[in-house]
């Protein structure tokens, strides 16, 4: 699959542009635990997968830049001296976001052309913006030899998100995809932004995925309200970040704060010693204490945070009497996308047969289920 879509971009981008270009693939990402608790400057527990965004790029003499979306057959041509948000421009606020954010670095970048595909499921919060923002500011930084490091680089792609996407993301998705390493996932911090490495070995165990395949319209828009209540209630207990609270010090807020907003900054809380947890149940090898706390981490999101939709507490709800299941939860910003499940492999087909079942009878549509296998982060492939 991935020499196939290596092979069509490396192809169309000849095709359309008759030079030979660099060759790009930056991951997608999948997230173990830890979910809203970036932008609060705590702790989260991500993995680099082996879907991702597959880039071709390469200098251009005209006197414009141009992109191709593969899998949207669209072509984008724009100055790289006037570069502005475009109202629901898609993919093209990302492109357009990366190149901006690196001339903002003082940086004088040269015209260009890109194509570009992709096989992170759409919709599935795996964070395929974050791959496509990554794979180009990697581009751009051999391409034009801008001596960026990948710290420098990631900080360009969330300012992308924030100025030119308009979702006030944390830093998660840009580092796991960047710095990502195979068969292991980061316990990350997003105050300092560095990470310890944990081998992933569930044993008789796998991971798997369940695409709802609904993405709910509230989603933007419930992701910087979101942001905006832990913000005041941070500002509220005089510390810079939820990340620095302790219960008992929201506690003190309860009268002062909408029963709603004490609940998502309580959530938030919780999920952050979650993370905790997660990473020493991790070391010990400690499964079933991994599944109890992704059942947590669901309960806290769905009731507690409201992220979830009925689609996802479904898919929950099916695996709680299933032995076989030791643990399950929504992944990602919420309202649609994926639920993450830790499953014996012995099960994994009999599982997959019942679950899309029930889905379709449920909802009378499919859902869509992966494995996928922890990766290395944004690199140069030119090996097709």
């Amino acid at each position: 699959m991935k020499k196939k879509i290596l092979k069509e971009v490396k192809n169309t981008f000849h095709q359309l542009y008759k030079t030979t270009p660099l060759l790009i693939f930056s991951p997608g990402r999948i997230n173990l635990i830890g979910e809203h608790t970036d932008y609060n400057d705590g702790f989260v527990f991500p993995a680099a997968v082996n879907k991702g965004i597959f880039m071709a790029i390469q200098k251009s003499d005209s006197d414009s830049c141009k992109a191709f979306a593969i899998d949207k057959n669209k072509m984008y041509a724009f100055n790289l001296t006037s570069l502005e948000r475009i109202p629901k421009g898609g993919w093209r606020n990302y492109i357009i976001g990366v190149a901006a954010e690196v001339q903002k670095l003082g940086i004088t970048l040269g015209n260009f052309n890109i194509a570009f595909s992709g096989n992170i499921p759409t919709g599935a919060g795996m964070s395929s913006s974050a791959a496509l923002e990554n794979s180009l500011v990697f581009a751009l930084n051999k391409l034009f030899k801008l001596n960026l490091s990948r710290s420098e680089m990631i900080l360009v792609s969330q300012k992308a998100e924030h100025n030119f996407a308009g979702v006030k993301c944390g830093i998660m998705d840009q580092y796991a995809s960047m710095f990502g390493e195979k068969k292991s996932a980061l316990l990350l911090d997003c105050r300092t932004v560095t990470s310890t490495s944990y081998k992933i070995d569930f044993n008789n165990y796998k991971l798997l995925l369940i695409n709802t395949n609904v993405k709910h319209d509230l989603s933007e828009s419930a992701y910087n309200d979101r942001r905006e209540v832990c913000e005041k209630v941070s500002e509220m207990l005089g510390v810079k970040a939820l990340r620095d609270a302790k219960i008992t010090d929201l506690e003190k807020l309860k009268n002062q704060v909408s029963e709603e907003d004490f609940k998502k900054a309580l959530y938030v809380i919780e999920e952050n010693l979650r993370v905790q947890q997660f990473s020493r149940a991790i070391e010990k090898n400690d499964v079933n204490m991994v599944g109890k706390l992704l059942y947590q981490s669901h309960n806290g999101l769905s009731n507690m945070f409201k992220v979830s939709c009925k689609e996802l507490d479904f898919l929950v709800e099916q695996t709680v009497n299933n032995s076989a299941v030791l643990g399950a939860r929504m992944m990602g910003g919420g309202f649609g996308g994926c639920t993450i499940n830790l499953i014996e492999k012995s099960a994994i087909k009999e599982f997959k047969k019942d679950i899309s079942k029930r889905y379709q009878k449920e909802f009378d549509k499919s859902c869509s289920i992966y494995e996928v296998k922890l990766a290395k982060g944004t690199r140069i492939i030119n090996n097709v």
